[in-house]
């Protein structure tokens, strides 16, 4: 039984990759595109059936990889798993007609086997290039259709996909180096360097919606297929979150001194994705911008548990429930951008109540699974010195009256208006029903989660968690019977920061007539380049350096990105 359980742990993670080396034959890659959603399914009952402990070692990956199942790895890997294999099934309907179907597909199955990877790796290596394989394959998703808005997205993301990557490798060989061990969890024990910490951090931070590291994230969402969204916003999101639990864990000496920080860069971010997210016109992009709030809720607790490390399982607990709950409710959202679409007069009813679930159960709303990761959130800030928990109490609030405002924005520009033809086709609606039912049990049935599941149903709980969303409802009532707010307000462009940094270097380099003013804005472009490319030049002390030189002094968003994040990063390391 145990030689069983091990071999499902690699079932679980080459499912994928198996059925993607069928795409050279022409004659099977048309068939085997219908079996991409059943590839999840061991990965699924690895979550559900599998005992916590199993191990399973493959001499020949790498260096010799090993995959193991824990507690939190088992939060992860189902919800997930179950993103994916719904994903798929809900894509065979959306790309129906699509001529790259195929290879929206083949990208697909190569990103969900570095993601199901990465989270039963057990080894920094391992890690490392699942994360990368799901990282780099996720950018044939996000250019899939190829437009300008696609390509553009998709150059910021592998721009900061390559930035972060380099980050991580710096940082894990520092960490190898002092641990002399490959193995995780990373030992408590042992004094991490400040810079490693920091690196891991950041690296990790871009692909959790980190601010300001989150740019990708408005740009990406909103252009990539439906399907493709919902995964990248539900699961790939949380790679970084569960990188940060591998690898900075609570109790290692120099993340406490940060823990206030990463709280209050979490808190910036709730309140940051919920004023830009009220300012778009696309559905997707306010759900994009409400995963950065979400996101930023959830780094609260990461902080807290770094901030009052003899409370770092209480402070773990929150983010797994909080995790769960994020990646099932927002799954069902953008999925339900494409079935509001095609639904006809008749089914608006069904898909109205649908879309209602998961907006209630994002914002917290009483009897959700919303209202138990929010227990468990304050269980955990509850712990934090001096006058955190009174001011956290009202700040979290405050950040439930906003979700609220922004799901009530998205459900007025996706709520059905029965101009498709008929009901959409069982491809579409049944995988969102089944994660709409996902979302509406969530955390009430998850064994683990029963003791916060039953705090959040005492009276004071449902107080709690009721006048935020009533506030914010009725707020929502009274911006709608004034609709002419939206129109004029609702401009932000998506992408925010990264825009405004564009438009700064573009302005810069603008060319003009020889008024000083111009010469003198020419000068500072040339003195930016100048600052920026010497941190290339010390990064890679290779023959490119000087073509890397040359080319940031001609990539006004790439040089800004990496002069933004070698900011921060000095930032950090001044902190501790």
């Amino acid at each position: 039984m145990n030689e069983l359980s091990s071999l499902s742990l690699g079932l679980a993670v080459f499912a994928p990759v198996l059925l993607v080396a069928l795409w050279p034959v022409r004659a099977y890659r048309s068939a085997a595109v219908h079996w991409v959603p059943w590839t999840a399914l061991p990965a699924l009952l690895v979550a559900l059936t599998t005992p916590v402990g199993t191990t399973l070692d493959v001499e020949w990956l790498v260096l010799g990889t090993r995959f193991g199942l824990d507690d939190t790895g088992r939060v992860f890997l189902f919800f997930t798993a179950l993103l994916w294999g719904l994903g798929g099934a809900y894509g065979l309907g959306y790309l129906a007609d699509d001529p790259g179907r195929e290879r929206f597909f083949g990208f697909f199955l190569l990103a969900m086997t570095g993601n199901l990877g990465l989270i039963l790796a057990l080894d920094i290596v391992g890690f490392y290039g699942f994360f990368a394989l799901m990282s780099f394959a996720s950018y044939g998703l996000v250019i899939h259709t190829r437009t300008a808005d696609a390509l553009r997205a998709g150059r910021v993301y592998i721009q900061l996909v390559v930035l972060g990557e380099v980050m991580l490798f710096a940082g894990f060989a520092i960490m190898v180096g002092v641990t002399s061990s490959l193995g995780l969890p990373i030992a408590t024990d042992v004094s991490i360097p400040r810079i490693a910490l920091a690196l891991v951090l950041l690296g990790f931070g871009i692909k959790a919606g980190l601010l300001p590291l989150h740019v990708w994230l408005p740009l990406a969402h909103p252009v990539a297929p439906t399907p493709a969204s919902a995964i990248l916003s539900g699961a790939m999101i949380k790679a970084g979150l569960l990188g940060w639990m591998r690898f900075l864990p609570s109790g290692q000496e120099g993340l406490v001194e940060w823990g206030g920080l990463l709280m209050s860069l979490g808190l910036a971010a709730a309140f940051f994705g919920v004023i830009a997210g009220l300012m778009q016109r696309n559905p997707k992009a306010v759900l994009a911008y409400s995963s950065i709030s979400q996101m930023g809720l959830i780094t609260v607790a990461v902080g807290a548990g770094w901030l009052t490390p003899e409370y770092g399982t209480v402070a773990q607990t929150a983010v797994l429930f909080y995790a769960l709950h994020h990646g099932l409710a927002k799954g069902a959202l953008f999925l339900a951008v494409g079935v509001a679409e095609k639904v006809g007069a008749r089914g608006r009813g069904w898909v109205g109540a649908g879309l209602v679930v998961p907006a209630l159960a994002l914002a917290g709303a009483p009897l959700t699974g919303g209202a138990v990761a929010k227990v468990a959130l304050k269980d955990a800030t509850g712990t934090l010195p001096a006058s955190w928990p009174e001011a956290l109490g009202w700040l979290l609030a405050l950040a439930s009256v906003g979700t609220t405002l922004l799901m009530a924005r998205f459900l007025a520009l996706v709520w059905p208006q029965g101009a498709g033809k008929g009901q959409p086709s069982p491809a579409l609606w049944l995988p969102w029903a089944v994660l709409v039912a996902a979302v509406a049990a969530g955390l009430f049935v998850w064994p683990a989660a029963g003791e916060a599941s039953r705090a959040s149903l005492a009276p004071a709980k449902l107080w709690a968690a009721g006048w935020p969303v009533a506030a914010g409802a009725l707020i929502a009532f009274a911006v709608w019977r004034r609709g002419r707010i939206w129109a004029k307000y609702a401009t932000l462009p998506e992408g925010d920061l990264l825009i405004l940094l564009d438009r700064i270097m573009a302005w810069l380099r603008a060319p003009g007539p020889g008024h000083s003013w111009v010469k003198q804005r020419a000068a500072v472009a040339t003195k930016m380049g100048d600052f920026i490319a010497p941190f290339a030049k010390g990064l890679v002390a290779t023959p490119l350096s000087g073509l890397i030189e040359r080319r940031l002094r001609r990539w006004p968003v790439g040089g800004a990105v990496l002069l933004l994040l070698t900011m921060t990063l000095v930032a950090l390391l001044a902190a501790g």
